[in-house]
């Protein structure tokens, strides 16, 4: 399979059992896998590079400045970022490469449709693909901030394509791997927040899990999902919930500090 100009980078810790499906889906047809890695006890170097990845570690310094870090690692003009549990389907493969037939794409930037799928759910509902980020782009004319928490593309100038296929995400391994990460994962959040003066009241915590369960559930069309749809939606709740009211802990026990 000829190979096109482009370098697909992924940062990982401990992703032995969900990298290979990512690395296997991308690394007949792009010039070039790279792997960061941030510590793994597991085997994800060495499975990364069993697959052809080239793996260089680099200390965790948060999701943005990771990322920033592995495109200076790339060798081509145009990336294709992926998360360690994410999946190009075969649909997004050929979409890609048809982008480069005729040599270079007419957009400098593309956005993916991300579709969740759970350990529990036999398959993802296209319906319930409502993230669409940047993640294949030109790093002369965009790339990712140096957020420590919210890692996104900045496109500086051209035009941004929409391509239809799709990425599998498979966020989590189980319900329990989803409440770890939560966890973790809105300690940082709250710490961002609590430093930019966030101090949430009756009303946040009252009405975020609310107004989430229904965003999910009905803006984000999980209901198509049946009662598994139900359990997502409850989980986002918890999530939108867990991160305010850390801030407002944090913010509580900064005061008590004074």
């Amino acid at each position: 399979m000829d190979r096109i100009p482009v370098s697909v980078f992924i940062i990982a810790k401990d992703e032995a059992d969900r990298i290979p499906s990512t690395l296997r889906a991308v690394r007949d047809w792009v010039d070039e896998v790279i792997v960061v890695d941030s510590g793994s006890e597991d085997d994800t170097v060495a499975v990364s590079a069993s697959l052809g990845a080239r793996v260089v570690f680099n200390a965790w310094q948060g999701y943005g400045p990771q990322k920033v870090y592995a495109e200076g690692l790339c060798r081509n003009r145009w990336l294709l970022n992926l998360d360690a549990d994410e999946e190009v389907t075969p649909e997004l493969a050929a979409e890609i490469r048809a982008l480069f037939e005729r040599g270079e794409p007419p957009c400098v930037a593309y956005t993916l449709p991300i579709l969740p799928l759970y350990p529990f759910q036999d398959k993802g509902h296209p319906w319930t693909a409502f993230h669409h980020p940047v993640r294949l782009y030109r790093r002369d004319v965009a790339g990712f901030k140096a957020d420590k928490v919210h890692d996104s593309v900045v496109v500086r100038e051209g035009k941004i394509g929409h391509l239809k296929g799709m990425v599998l995400h498979r966020s989590f391994r189980s319900l329990t791997h989803h409440v770890d990460k939560v966890n973790r994962y809105s300690s940082a959040q709250a710490e961002t927040l609590a430093a930019r003066g966030r101090n949430p009241g009756l009303l946040a915590l009252l009405l975020t899990p609310l107004f989430a369960f229904f965003k999910q559930y009905i803006l984000r069309r999980e209901f198509v999902n049946g009662i598994d749809g139900i359990v997502v939606s409850h989980m986002y709740a918890f999530q939108r919930f867990i991160r305010l009211a850390k801030t407002r802990e944090r913010q509580r026990l900064l005061k008590r500090q004074r």
